[in-house]
């Protein structure tokens, strides 16, 4: 009788995982790293190709009892307050980790992969950083929005988690081999869309620390690397404009007490799907 297969699972590495990105970089056989390109990403069957790979089992000990989505959530232990973004947390799938990636099993992940990754926190947990590590007593002593403070935002939906939340689907299922959302199916790995959802995601956390329009000019100038690719890039500070448009009419929402309305077209949720992949089990 043949031995039954013995299944290996990808050891992702922090390196290789970025903001709602979890194919940002891969592995050549040569053993070198590069980034994966867009064109890449804009293909839901391509995964990246780890260095190492670990028995599945060892990863189902790991986490039994503790965690039974496919899915995982965490932060890159390694960041500076002079780095383009100082707070990277990333949701993957379901697989190995190196050190470097401190793993956060909450079952309010992905609402917290929005929060985490805001301009606004990213700003705050920069105040605490002196040296390279984002150790956990510093994730564990930053000040954060709650689940019940996000629900308190009627101005942005009637059910404001779920506003969130499909905005991070869209985000983070972009390929076959991640569905945090079996229902949902893929999403197309669209580069414009995607700084528009972002924008409302940063918008919405703006408000919801109470940062007024100022203030948020302020934060945003300070992270000057964004600004400069983003001057190289599109000719201007793009990021900021896109926020701070969003953050106005929030505002005017807010002033009126009515509903922002979106500037997604489609609604966040009902974006362009890869209707032909077929989600991995």
């Amino acid at each position: 009788m043949m031995d039954t297969p013995q299944r290996y699972v990808p050891l992702y590495e922090a390196k290789m995982l970025h903001q709602f990105d979890h194919r940002w970089a891969t592995y050549e056989a040569d053993g070198t790293i590069r980034d994966s390109t867009i064109a890449e990403k804009g293909d839901p069957t391509y995964s990246v190709m780890p260095q190492y790979w670990v028995h599945e089992e060892h990863v189902v000990e790991s986490l039994e009892r503790r965690w039974s989505e496919t899915w995982l959530f965490g932060w890159r232990e390694i960041g500076r307050a002079t780095d383009e973004r100082t707070m990277i947390a990333p949701v993957f799938p379901s697989g190995a980790v190196n050190n470097k990636i401190q793993l956060m099993l909450s079952p309010d992940g992905l609402l917290l992969s929005a929060v985490l990754n805001s301009f606004v926190t990213d700003f705050v947990i920069r105040q605490s950083v002196g040296g390279t590590s984002l150790s956990h007593f510093i994730i564990k002593q930053t000040a954060v929005v709650t689940r019940a403070m996000i629900e308190d935002a009627t101005w942005v939906a009637d059910k404001p988690v779920d506003w969130v939340l499909r905005r991070v689907h869209e985000l983070t299922s972009t390929a076959a081999d991640i569905h945090v959302d079996a229902r949902i199916g893929t999403y197309e790995f669209d580069a414009e869309r995607r700084a528009l959802i972002r924008s409302e995601i940063d918008a919405a956390l703006f408000h919801l620390y109470g940062v007024n329009r100022d203030d948020l000019s302020y934060i945003m100038d300070s992270f000057s690397v964004v600004r400069r690719k983003d001057v190289e890039t599109h000719g201007e500070y793009r990021t900021k404009r896109l926020i701070l448009e969003v953050y106005d009419a929030m505002q005017a929402a807010i002033d009126s007490k009515t509903t922002y309305q979106s500037i997604l077209s489609p609604p966040a949720g009902e974006g362009a799907r890869n209707v032909a992949v077929v989600v991995a089990s």
